[in-house]
């Protein structure tokens, strides 16, 4: 199989679908990869590390979805990408579709076989393709958080995790899932008082185990969240529901209760984000603020450190780029139900249930 690697032009995504390292394993099972010229230098891998793989490189997008039969990506296609599919094309990457009905509904066009990193399954039922990036989200969560409770950056001038005779900083995690216990890992190593909101006894009683007294624990009912965001400093919303719209968990009139200069950060934007106030950030220009509150929700929060990113997607992703291009997409599906699950779009058809249902559209599950 021809696998293709365009450089990423989101803004400030820095990251790339494959490394020199997995275009080498892809090479030596008897592929070809053409690479996009400097689509590597972001995580500082020039073109010299992908030739020296055994990748061809090509000048441009255009070139590269022309000679390829899968794409591999970290971020969703945009517009002038989409334009570029057919539907001969596998593409292999993040989508988060229940946020993005015109992407929807273009890749529903292009007829492209489209999997989406963040919907394929392990049998354990977790989401291994999200897990790596949803570790770097959490941990930069409390990074970004402490940063913009700095004074100059408009934040209320709190230290994350106070002084002798000063308390520390209110850290609230909604979501006790991979991102939340990451974001925890980090307050705690900053000495925050932190607490976990979460849905599932089963999972509050996981997280009191793992941490002890490092952190408190808590039902997340309506009225819980209400107080804890009116008594928080930091409130990081960290809820996946897989393929669908986040939650939103926040209403505008909880946010009204929260101390002037509080920062919240929406690591579930990608999915819609879990607060009422949430709209899609940038890193050219990452927060705004609402009611007093500061609101980091920036869509590609990984993209910030894309070697760390790029090098644990790929841990991930390798294994299933080398299934599909091995046995192809459909007896790929066929022979791994779980890779199957990430089928978000095919032949026009929206494949996902959780995907249809968020984006009222009509779901037909794949033959």
């Amino acid at each position: 199989m021809r696998i293709g690697v365009p450089r990423e032009i989101k803004n400030h995504e820095y990251r790339v679908g494959l490394t020199p390292a997995s275009v080498a394993e892809l090479v030596a099972a008897g592929h070809e990869v053409v690479v996009e010229t400097r689509a590597g230098n972001g995580i500082d891998c020039p073109d010299a590390a992908y030739r020296k793989g055994g990748a061809e490189i090509l000048p441009d997008a255009a070139a590269v979805f022309k000679a390829a039969d899968m794409i591999v990506k970290v971020k969703e296609p945009q517009p002038q990408e989409i334009a570029l599919l057919e539907p001969r094309h596998i593409l292999f990457t993040y989508l988060h579709l229940a946020a993005d009905k015109p992407q929807a509904e273009g890749l529903m066009k292009s007829g492209a076989t489209c999997i989406a990193y963040e919907t394929v399954t392990s049998r354990s039922g977790a989401l291994p393709l999200l897990k790596p990036m949803s570790e770097v989200a959490g941990r930069m969560s409390i990074q970004v958080g402490a940063h913009y409770l700095e004074k100059e950056q408009g934040g209320r001038g709190v230290l994350l995790g106070g002084v002798p005779g000063v308390a520390p900083a209110s850290v609230a995690i909604l979501g006790g899932g991979v991102a939340g216990v990451n974001a925890a890992q980090m307050a705690v190593g900053m000495r925050a008082d932190v607490t976990i909101y979460d849905i599932s006894n089963e999972r509050l009683a996981e997280l009191d185990m793992f941490f002890g007294s490092q952190i408190k624990t808590a039902y997340a009912s309506r009225s819980a969240i209400a107080s804890a965001v009116q008594k928080a400093e930091l409130v990081i919303g960290a809820v996946l529901v897989p393929g669908a719209a986040a939650p939103k968990l926040v209403t505008r009139e909880m946010l009204k209760t929260m101390k002037r200069g509080s920062v919240i950060v929406d690591i579930a934007i990608d999915q819609g984000g879990c607060f009422e106030t949430s709209h899609a950030t940038t890193h050219d220009d990452p927060v705004y603020e609402v009611e007093g509150v500061i609101h980091y929700c920036v869509a590609n929060m990984p993209g910030a450190v894309s070697r760390t990113s790029a090098f644990a997607l790929n841990n991930a992703t390798l294994p299933f780029a080398l299934k599909i291009a091995n046995l192809g997409a459909e007896e790929a599906m066929r022979a791994d139900p779980h890779l199957a699950n990430g089928v978000n779009v095919s032949n026009g058809k929206i494949r996902h249930e959780a995907v249809a249902e968020a984006l009222e559209l009509d779901f037909e599950a794949a033959a």
